[in-house]
C-alpha cells in the first residue's frame, strides 16, 4: 500500500473522507471536516439526511448552520463510497436485552464501507467497543467485502468519539483526540487528519487495543463512581441524612470527585461497560466491581420507584388510584436523546403497582417518545389533580417553574416533590407547603 502522497491529496481534494453515520458523533466530524477538505455524509437513512439539509435540530447540532457552505456530499446511495479513500465510521454499538455487544450497526457500515472502499483505504472506526474487536472482527469483514488484504491493500484505525451531547464547553475541537492504527504511516495521516481539526491536540497510543481499552475504561470509570454516589445516597436516606448536604461538605477537599446521584441512562455509561464485561468473560474472567456498579445503576429506578410509593401510600391525604407525573423522560438535562431512559423502567413499575402516570417533557420529541416507548407526552398545562411530581432530569425549564403555579396542580394541601436530580431547593420547597424528597 503506498501512504506517500495519501495526505496531500486529501489536502489538496484529489481523495475525499467519507463519514458513515450522522448522528452525535457523525455530524461534528463531518462538519469541522468539511471545512478542510472534500467531504461525503452517508447514512442509510433518508429521513436523517434530510433533517441535516434542511438544518434541522440546531439546538443539538449547531454545526449544521454551516452545512452548505463546506465542502460536503450527503448520500444515502452507498455507491457514492466510492469516491472516498478515508473512512470514519460512526455508528452506534448497543447492547441486545442479554446486555451482550449488539454489532448488528457496525458490521453493517462496515460491509458497506468494504463493498465500496477502492484499494489504498484507510477505515477509522469511532465507536465504543472492547478490546481487540476492530482487528479481530471489523478487518475480516473488510477484507471479505473488498477482497483486499487489510494491513496491506488497506489499514484500519481507532479513533474512540468522546462526544458530549449538550455541552457547550466540551465540545468536538476543544476535547483531546486519542489516535490509533496498524501501522506509523497510516497512523501519520489518521492523526493529521484529526489534527486538522482538534484543536486541543491528539494522543498517539500505542496500538488500536490500546484505544479501544482506553475508550470503554473512560464509561466504566464514571458509571462505578455515579454507582457510588448512588449507594451512598440509598444508605444516608435509611439513615434520614441529607445526602446533597453530605456530598456538598465532602466536596470541599480538593480531591474528592464531585458525582451525583441519579438515572444512569444513554447509549454511552449504562452500555459500554458491557463491551468490556462481555470480552472478559469470554477469555475466563468474571468481572466483579464494575457489573456490581452497572446493578445498581440499572436497579436505581425500582429504588426510587418504591420510595414514591411507600411515601406516598403513608400519606394520609392521599386516597384512591394514584396519580403521579414524572418530569423529563430524555437520558440527559436539555437534550433530546432518549436512547436507554432509565425514567422509562420508573414510569413502567409505578404502572404496574396501579398508578396513574403522566410524563412532561418539553425538550424531547413527542413522535419519538410515543415510537420507542408507546408513551404519550402531555404538555405542562394538561397536568393536573396531581398526588406527586417526580423531577427525573434536570432541565433547565423545569427550574424555572414558579413554585405557586406548581402547586396549583396538586389536589392535596402537603403535596409530594420528588427531586431526583436535586434541581429544587429543599427549604423554598418545604416553605412553600410541599412535602420533598430527594436521593
Amino acid at each position: 500500500m503506498t501512504l506517500e502522497n495519501f495526505y496531500k491529496d486529501l489536502q489538496d481534494k484529489k481523495k475525499s473522507i467519507a463519514v458513515v453515520g450522522l448522528g452525535y458523533v457523525g455530524i461534528p466530524i463531518l462538519t469541522h471536516l468539511g471545512r478542510h477538505f472534500k467531504t461525503i455524509g452517508f447514512d442509510i437513512s433518508k429521513d436523517k439526511l434530510e433533517d441535516i439539509k434542511n438544518k434541522n435540530n440546531l439546538e443539538d447540532f449547531p454545526e449544521l448552520e454551516e452545512i452548505g457552505n463546506i465542502d460536503c456530499t450527503l448520500s444515502s446511495d452507498e455507491k457514492v463510497l466510492k469516491n472516498a479513500s478515508f473512512f470514519i465510521i460512526t455508528v452506534p454499538t448497543p447492547v441486545d436485552k442479554h446486555n451482550d455487544p449488539d454489532l448488528t450497526a457496525l458490521i453493517s457500515a462496515t460491509e458497506i464501507v468494504g463493498k465500496n472502499m477502492p484499494e489504498d483505504s484507510i477505515v477509522v472506526y469511532e465507536s465504543t467497543v472492547y478490546p481487540g474487536l476492530i482487528e479481530e472482527v471489523c478487518v475480516p469483514v473488510l477484507e471479505k467485502q473488498s477482497g483486499y488484504r487489510g494491513g496491506v491493500d488497506f489499514h484500519v484505525g481507532y479513533s474512540p468519539e468522546r462526544i458530549n451531547p449538550g455541552d457547550k464547553t466540551h465540545t468536538l475541537e476543544n476535547i483531546v483526540k486519542v489516535v490509533s492504527a496498524q501501522d506509523e504511516a497510516s497512523l501519520d495521516i489518521v492523526d493529521k487528519v484529526y489534527s486538522k481539526i482538534i484543536k486541543a491536540g491528539t494522543y498517539r497510543a500505542e496500538s488500536i487495543r490500546v484505544a479501544e481499552a482506553a475508550k470503554v475504561i473512560e464509561n466504566i470509570q464514571r458509571d462505578l463512581n455515579i454507582a457510588l454516589v448512588n449507594e451512598l445516597a440509598m444508605i444516608f436516606l435509611k439513615m434520614g441524612i441529607d445526602s446533597n448536604q453530605v456530598f456538598n461538605a465532602a466536596k470541599t477537599k480538593w480531591n474528592f470527585l464531585d458525582f451525583k446521584p441519579g438515572l444512569v441512562g444513554g447509549h454511552c455509561i449504562g452500555v459500554d461497560p458491557f463491551y468490556l464485561t462481555y470480552k472478559a468473560m469470554e477469555i475466563g474472567y468474571h468481572p466483579e466491581i464494575i457489573l456490581a456498579g452497572r446493578r445498581i445503576n440499572d436497579n436505581m429506578s425500582y429504588f426510587i420507584g418504591n420510595e414514591i410509593l411507600k411515601n406516598l401510600l403513608a400519606n394520609s391525604e392521599v386516597n384512591g388510584k394514584l396519580k403521579i407525573a414524572l418530569f423529563g423522560i430524555t437520558f440527559k438535562e436539555n437534550i433530546k436523546d432518549i436512547r436507554n431512559s432509565k425514567v422509562v423502567d420508573l414510569y413502567k413499575y409505578l404502572k404496574q403497582y396501579g398508578a396513574s402516570v403522566q410524563v412532561h417533557d418539553p425538550v424531547a420529541d413527542k413522535e419519538q417518545v410515543y415510537k420507542e416507548y408507546g408513551i404519550e407526552i402531555v404538555e405542562y398545562r394538561d397536568i393536573n389533580n396531581m398526588d406527586a411530581a417526580v423531577f427525573c432530569v434536570a432541565h433547565d425549564n423545569f427550574k424555572q417553574i414558579e413554585l405557586p403555579a406548581l402547586k396549583s396542580k396538586f389536589r392535596n394541601e402537603h403535596p409530594y416533590i420528588f427531586d431526583v436530580k436535586g434541581i429544587f431547593d429543599k427549604k423554598a420547597l418545604e416553605s412553600a407547603g410541599f412535602k420533598y424528597w430527594r436521593l
